[in-house]
């Protein structure tokens, strides 16, 4: 079947039926934030070990796009509301029991000394934030977010095009 919908579908149950019986995929959606240095911003999750970027799932229920989601969850989490630059990264990630996800990282630019004072964390979910070089990455972000990082920080540094990603890794 193509990528549209069936066009046999004659009737709302009929149709709820075909998208129940869909795969199912998760999306999500960050930002990358930097320092005049390149230090990247992290945030750390209260619901789970280790670090994040700022980020998290796409609405789309509701109709949010991932750019959306992430300008979103941005102002949710950090209490930033910015215009997003470029797509950085695109990854599929996928791990056996649980449903595929499709994660978006956009550019979230270099900020400013007082953007980084203006920082609130929703206490709800955060607990801090710090920021991190490039070579100390992967000892907060083991896996596939931190080759997806650094595959975002690399379309940055050399100007190319998205970085289309599989469970972190390029792809092609």
């Amino acid at each position: 079947m193509g990528a549209g919908y069936p066009s046999r579908v004659t009737s709302t149950e009929d149709f709820a039926t075909y998208i129940a019986g869909l795969p199912r995929i998760l999306a999500g959606a960050a930002a990358l934030f930097r320092d005049a240095a390149g230090r990247v911003l992290l945030v750390e999750p209260n619901y789970r070990e280790g670090w994040a970027l700022p980020g998290g799932t796409i609405e789309s229920d509701d109709g949010e796009t991932p750019r959306q989601g992430a300008r979103r969850e941005t102002l949710e989490e950090i209490g930033l509301d910015r215009d997003l630059g470029r797509l950085l990264a695109v990854d599929w990630v996928y791990r056996p029991t649980w449903p595929p996800l499709v994660a978006y990282l956009y550019d979230g630019g270099v900020l400013t000394d007082d953007e980084f004072k203006a920082i609130r964390l929703q206490e709800e979910e955060l607990l801090s934030w710090r920021l991190v070089p490039r070579e100390e990455l992967a000892e907060y972000l083991p896996g596939t977010l931190g080759h997806r990082v650094l595959a975002a920080l690399d379309a940055l540094a050399d100007g190319a095009g998205t970085a289309e990603l599989e469970n972190g890794h390029r792809v092609g």
